[in-house]
């Protein structure tokens, strides 16, 4: 039996079929409905543990003991849960999120609240950040952590304060800067920490291990001039970052010194410098020499205690801790073994694994003992000979430039001549990685070979390779892509007349790319939540910025110049499609909007193009939710099915 012996894993098997009633390949479902084990989390004692899970079809939080009782179970149905947190043993925090519509007079017509919620083991209510006082707006913008301060837990979270009006006494709308505002976690109750910042300025901050503010950083919405100062106000270092790269990154090893990012106006990547709260010096370079993907700190006090470098293990500071964060990358070699959440010291740490043979895996490994214990896994229905294999395609663009990018293939087909499905990731600002991927094993599963280049633009790499995306959009990053299925074909892999190219976001931007801007390489172009029109997305994104030439000069950054927008718009060269195209978005996106999708389809219609446009109605941008995630799945594979079938 591939589950541990615990209570979580009862709840897994419930909701999965005997292997008697499986499939030759499993039922889209599988792949398309929101994991079984979706988020998990260690107390800090290591004796409980929590999970939003299903149960018989129902959606839960559960909380756990060590010995796998399930001690408390909270129904959540469609709640966009996007966070767990144990703040001690029996309190548990989680963050939500909602769509909102903001009415008039707003610089967005939606918006995605977040708000805090506390979780007492031994209680029926659920706390709500905030709703001890009238004046605040019932949500939260941005999180600092949990301190434990004299003995009792805090959260640290931004807060909204409206104005009082005078005439009738109620509250309404002043302005959207946050102040920073402590949550007494066992009363529920908020007290201000620091105030807002000045208008026109975004401020942050950073929370030492006594819940006092250790620095906070004031940037210009304007021109990116930025401002340091310690919880004093004396003031620290301040610059100017016009392409708005400054921000607050960590405490260090102890609260006598912080770490902030800058990048200089002409310069490739940003610095951080680690310089002392007391002003002494002007600090130097944190780390120059390498390039991490990751820093580790203490949860309950912020302090730094490792990092780590992109493909490697992590390093900690404490020789012990590293020494037993090595062994937990070693007890699972072919995987790809994550630390979610981990004890003090390390003695026992939460680890997720995915990657070939597995299609995600929870375990908590006790290095005093030296074991290791499943105790849940994300999609059970899918058996480790249904992932199909993953590798890493290296190859090189047009110009020379080195690339990389993760293949997926079908189980029990040989690797020759394959269907396949170009699977570009969105961000553009992110990176594929060889492991298991559910889009992608979904259309695996399906006969098909799947691709997901890592083109420029892509993070997991230098900053070089990152910057050589800027005003590439519909230019070398979209060949880049194409240059990944000449290669697969040229290797014999895939059938060049028999692909079909789909994505999201920015992903959804190069799908359409590929069958307007290019041609003759697809037989299909799927696009979910995808960008058509450049200067559509500059002016929203402008607009919601407040109008910042900072914000307006990031953007010319990545896209390039206004005056290529119309050229490298899939919506102004919908005549030049040559492949069906299917449309799919969420009509309650706030980062890439419905009608982005909308004039898509317009345009398409106007030329006499063949289209397909599938609106998600309540859906946002990262199909939170798991009815409307399964309707993209089944339009997208029966799309793609019918323009390039498998066989």
């Amino acid at each position: 039996m591939r589950f541990g012996v615990s209570a979580l894993a009862a709840v897994l098997v419930a909701v999965c079929p005997p292997l008697a009633t499986l499939q030759a390949a499993p039922p889209l479902e599988a792949y398309g409905e929101l994991p079984a084990v979706e988020e998990m989390v260690l107390s800090p004692s290591g004796n409980r543990f929590a999970a939003v899970t299903t149960l018989e079809g129902k959606r839960i939080i559960a909380i756990l003991s060590a010995d796998m009782r399930l001690l408390k179970r909270l129904e959540i149905g469609d709640i966009k849960v996007r966070s767990i947190e144990f703040a001690t043993d029996d309190l548990l925090l989680i963050r939500r999120s909602m769509t909102q519509d903001l009415g008039f007079g707003f610089a967005q017509d939606k918006y995605e609240f977040y708000q805090a919620l506390t979780l007492p083991l031994d209680a029926t209510e659920v706390g709500v950040a905030f709703g001890d006082r009238a004046e605040m707006i019932n949500a939260t913008f941005g999180y600092y952590g949990i301190r434990m301060v004299g003995g009792y837990p805090k959260a640290y979270y931004g807060g909204i304060k409206q104005r009082k009006e005078s005439f009738n006494g109620g509250y309404v709308f002043d302005h959207g800067r946050p102040g920073l505002y402590e949550i007494d976690l066992l009363t529920n109750k908020s007290r201000e920490v620091d105030g807002a910042a000045p208008e026109g300025f975004d401020r942050e901050w950073l929370v030492g291990p006594d819940g006092t503010v250790v620095a906070r950083l004031d940037v210009s919405d304007a021109d990116g001039d930025w401002i340091l100062r310690n919880g004093a106000d004396t003031l620290l270092a301040r610059g100017d970052s016009h392409n708005g790269a400054a921000g607050l990154v960590s405490i260090g090893r102890t609260a006598e010194t912080v770490i902030f990012s800058a990048r200089a106006p002409e310069a490739i990547e940003s610095r951080w410098i680690e310089i002392p709260v007391d002003g002494s010096s002007e600090g130097a370079e944190f780390l120059p020499d390498i390039d991490i993907a990751k820093l580790y700190g203490d949860r309950r006090t912020g302090l730094l205690v490792g990092y780590r470098e992109e493909d490697k293990d992590p390093i900690f500071f404490d020789p012990s801790e590293g020494t037993r964060a090595a062994a937990v990358r070693k007890a699972f070699p072919k995987l790809n073994p994550a630390m979610i959440d981990w004890t003090a010291g390390l003695d026992q740490v939460l680890v997720g694994t995915n990657g070939n043979g597995d299609s995600g895996s929870y375990y908590i490994v006790d290095l005093v003992a030296k074991r290791a214990n499943s105790i849940g896994l994300e999609r059970p229905a899918i058996e480790p000979e249904d992932v199909g294999a993953i590798s890493t395609v290296t190859y090189a663009a047009q110009d020379g430039l080195e690339m990389d990018g993760i293949l997926t293939l079908p189980p029990g087909r040989e690797a020759r001549n394959l269907p396949l499905v170009m699977l570009p990731h969105g961000g553009p600002a992110g990176h594929d990685v060889a492991g298991f991927d559910w889009w992608a094993q979904a259309f695996a599963s399906r006969g098909y070979a799947v691709f997901q280049p890592n083109f420029r633009g892509s993070t997991g790499r230098d900053a070089e390779f990152r910057r050589a995306g800027d005003g590439e959009w519909g230019g070398k990053m979209q060949t880049d892509i194409s240059d990944g299925l000449a290669k697969l074909a040229a290797e014999g892999i895939v059938d060049p007349k028999r692909a079909c190219i789909v994505g999201a976001s920015y992903g959804g931007y190069a799908a359409l790319a590929g069958v307007t801007l290019q041609n003759g390489l697809y037989r299909c172009a799927a696009a979910v939540a995808g960008v058509s029109d450049l200067s559509l997305l500059n002016r929203i994104e402008r607009r919601e910025s407040g109008h910042s030439r900072m914000a307006a000069r990031s953007l010319k950054e990545q896209l390039g110049p206004s005056s290529e927008f119309r050229a490298r718009s899939p919506r102004f060269q919908a005549d030049k499609a040559d492949a069906p195209i299917l449309l799919v978005h969420g009509r309650d996106d706030t980062v890439v909007p419905f009608t982005h999708s909308e004039k898509m389809a317009d345009a398409l219609k106007d030329a006499g193009k063949p289209y397909q446009l599938v609106e998600l109605a309540g859906e946002d941008h990262w199909l939170s939710l798991g009815a409307t995630r399964m309707a993209m799945l089944n339009a997208v594979v029966g799309f793609v099915e019918k323009h390039n079938p498998p066989d």
